[in-house]
């Protein structure tokens, strides 16, 4: 046995027991960190390796864009790719800075790839923040000139392996110069030359740093920020445009003095070819912004062309829309003699209220002369044709006025202009009427015949103005249309919606309160095979069918009676209201038959600096309002547009109430002023007219005005309703002005369950009074808005 000591054993590692089998050894981690990480050094190599440099894309060579109306007939084509490529040597300094300033500012100094700025973008795309990008320009130029624009992982991975291999092979000033080359700056124009062309109608190496910094931001939105085509953007435009500039002075590339120097440089009106022209150019511009807007297409991708897109345009109602502008305004301007004659521009749209497609468009006399597409623009005041909506408000809400009684065509108002509005929380509000003409007591249906805004500022306080505000909203309105703000002044008509806007508001009432979301596109076909999937459209009632029926009987009155009876033309019954701007900068007309919602907007602007500009001596007229041209071009196009169509009546449900005549409002004024409607009652000696040149109709009972139960009254009473103008065949409106001063027909027509007042002939002279003052109290317009 030996004496030598044994070694003691190696004591076990206790098994691990419970929840610490959960947690992983050090080995296991370490194991794991290294495979993870061969894995993707060896998935890099392996991506590096199989991933080549492709040729470049065939951009130049795709096909065009077809746009056709509904009839399948060729509207219009578009497509050609506007591109000159120039070294960089041609492009100004300030110009390349700018891009760098505005896309990439570590751009000389960076990678080719920001591995932050793509976890970055894509955790806001995740997070509900809006698509990002996170590429550099590298990756943009790579995804412009390499690769097509799909949003595929495959994509991303082929980016991401070429853009190494390119910043390796490459420099950077040769990569700068092919984005640069290959970029989309709206208006057709690829690459910055194009852009300087389209824009500035300057070479790229002569663009200043403002200049540059505008072109540089179109890169964030080409279409949304070219400031002619959407003057509503501006401020958004302004404000990527001093991002651009404040980083270029960060960065060293712009001094302090000369960044405090710089003004926006708006972009000259675009001249494209003949192939545009006409309205072709206008339309093409607009679907391709309601196909962008509403995620149909993305933008490069139409751009890149290739498809055939079907729209809602119908030719003939088209055609029909055209001749009746050149007809009632165009041909009657003359530019040389008279220098207002050239601020005048048209816009107009037109809504089939059952469907909600857009039938017809006018947009401007020539797309390669006036850019600015006039239907769709948000830069011009309403005016009266806003009212409606007020009175709608009031139905659907069963508003009451002070006094608590309940608002509906006869209630009666206090017209006196001037007269602080009642119940308004904010500061003393008293707009004026027109001519500053008092009314005194007088019913809705008046006061909305002759828009007297005593009476509707009052209105949107007694139904609240965020009520009227929601209700506008419901009925087609943009949340974002400008000057659309809760107070009384929105009764005037202070809100900027688009002619188009208004035309889808004014369907809704026209289909009975159903609100069905306008659309100019039927079907979108890509390379001859795949159609695209259209938005689903929906319908709903917006506003009650008697809150939309009741407002459609008293904008009868309005055509039959009011300030637009020349749109009596369009024989058939119709409603409708007229508008004007302050300082008589639109005009406006709204309307509609139970076929077809029509809005025409008669506007001015300076040609040369784009200011809006008044229209007083128009066509050689005092000044132009919305009885005039606009109804008047409303009326020839209504007609021709429903040419060989059934005349049909409105089939009106009405506010209980509604058909309740007024009872006596008293004697009126001793004093008649311009428009007073106390006239003698004798044919020879009436009143002048107010307004839009239309006397419009006595409240009953008033002095001047006979309701048909007084053998010394004109006129009288008779239900029975003719179907051409939709008007009484006796005592009441026909398709011609009535005499100076008649009375009041009182003509009553209950068929089909709508219940229309008649009255007296108007002013067939059209005259107009005297301008008025303008000015504001607490921020609200004084100045009254014309119907």
């Amino acid at each position: 046995m030996s004496d030598e000591p044994q070694q003691p054993k190696k004591p076990k590692r206790p098994k691990r027991t419970g929840w610490r089998r959960l947690i992983p050894t050090w080995r296991m981690v370490l194991g794991t960190f290294v495979l993870g990480t061969l894995l993707i050094v060896g998935g890099f190599f392996l991506g590096y390796s199989l991933v080549k440099i492709p040729p470049a894309n065939a951009l130049a060579t795709e096909e065009s864009n077809v746009y056709l109306y509904a009839d399948g007939s060729v509207l219009a084509r578009d497509g050609e790719v506007n591109r000159e490529s120039v070294d960089l040597a041609r492009i100004s300094k300030d110009a390349q800075h700018a891009v760098l300033a505005a896309e990439d500012r570590d751009f000389y100094t960076e990678s080719a790839i920001d591995p932050m700025a793509m976890v970055r973008a894509g955790w806001n795309t995740a997070t509900g923040k809006g698509k990002q990008s996170g590429s550099t320009i590298t990756q943009q130029y790579v995804k412009n000139y390499y690769l097509a624009q799909e949003q595929t992982v495959t994509r991303k991975v082929k980016e991401f392996f070429i853009s190494i291999k390119l910043d390796r092979e490459k420099s950077k000033s040769e990569i700068l110069e092919g984005y640069l080359n290959t970029s989309f700056f709206g208006r057709g124009a690829y690459g910055i030359q194009a852009a300087a062309q389209a824009y500035y109608g300057i070479d790229a190496k002569d663009l200043t740093a403002g200049q540059g910094a505008y072109l540089a931001s179109l890169l964030n939105a080409p279409s949304q920020y070219d400031v002619v085509a959407h003057p509503e953007n501006r401020p958004a435009a302004e404000a990527r445009w001093n991002y651009v500039l404040n980083g270029m002075v960060d960065k060293g590339w712009l001094s302090p003095s000369e960044r405090a120097a710089a003004k926006f440089p708006a972009p000259k009106q675009s001249t494209l070819s003949t192939g545009m022209s006409g309205q072709r150019g206008y339309v093409v511009n607009i679907v391709k912004d309601h196909l962008i807007q509403n995620g149909i297409v993305d933008e490069e991708e139409l751009d890149r062309g290739g498809y055939r897109i079907t729209t809602t345009l119908q030719k003939d109602k088209q055609n029909a829309f055209v001749k009746a502008v050149d007809d009632k305004l165009m041909s009657r301007l003359d530019q040389k003699e008279r220098k207002v004659d050239t601020f005048v521009r048209a816009g107009g749209a037109s809504v089939d209220p059952r469907t909600g497609k857009v039938v017809a468009m006018y947009n401007g006399i020539d797309y390669v002369k006036q850019y600015t597409p006039n239907a769709v623009r948000r830069d011009f005041q309403v005016g009266s044709t806003f009212k409606p909506f007020v009175f709608t408000s009031a139905v659907e809400n069963n508003a009451e006025t002070q006094d608590g009684r309940t608002i509906n065509p006869n209630t009666l108002y206090d017209g006196t202009s001037e007269r602080p509005v009642e119940g308004w929380s904010g500061e003393r509000y008293a707009p004026e009427n027109e001519d500053h003409h008092d009314y005194g007591d007088i019913t809705v249906r008046e006061a909305t015949d002759k828009s007297v805004n005593a009476v509707y500022a009052q209105m949107a306080v007694d139904v609240g103005s965020d009520k009227v505000m929601r209700t506008a909203i419901d009925l087609g309105l943009s949340e974002n249309t400008p000057e659309l703000t809760p107070s009384p002044s929105i009764a005037l008509g202070v809100a900027t919606a688009s002619p188009l806007d208004m035309a889808e508001a004014y369907a809704t009432l026209a289909n009975h309160g159903r609100h069905s979301t306008y659309t100019l596109v039927e079907k979108v076909v890509k390379n001859g095979t795949e159609e695209i999937e259209l938005p689903e459209r929906h319908e709903r009632q917006a506003v009650s069918r008697e809150a939309a029926d009741t407002t459609t009987s008293v904008l009868r009155s309005v055509v039959q009676n009011g300030t637009a009876t020349a749109a009596l033309a369009a024989g058939r019954p119709a409603a409708g209201k007229t508008g004007t701007a302050e300082e008589d900068t639109a005009a406006w007309f709204a309307g509609y038959t139970p076929e077809l919602a029509t809005v025409v907007a008669v506007m001015g602007q300076d040609p040369e600096t784009a200011a809006h500009k008044s229209l007083y001596g128009v066509m050689g007229l005092p000044r132009i309002n919305g009885g005039g041209a606009p109804a008047e071009i409303w009326g020839q196009y209504t007609r021709n547009a429903l040419e060989g169509e059934p005349v049909t009546d409105f089939n009106l449900q009405l506010q209980a109430g509604a058909d309740v005549t007024a009872p006596p409002t008293g004697e009126a004024p001793d004093e008649p002023g311009s428009g007073d409607e106390s006239g003698s009652g004798d044919p020879d000696e009436g009143s002048a007219g107010d307004e839009d040149g239309e006397s419009g109709t006595e409240t009953p009972g008033r002095t001047g005005g006979g309701d048909g139960t007084d053998p010394g009254d004109t006129g009288g009473d008779d239900t029975g309703g003719n179907p051409d103008t939709g008007g009484p065949t006796n005592g009441g409106a026909t398709t011609e002005p009535g005499p100076t001063g008649g009375g009041d027909g009182g003509g009553d027509d209950s068929s089909n369950g709508g219940t229309i007042e008649g009255g007296g002939g108007g002013d067939s002279t059209g005259a107009d009074g005297g301008g008025s003052d303008n000015g504001t109290v607490a921020g609200l317009p004084l100045n009254p808005r014309r119907p």
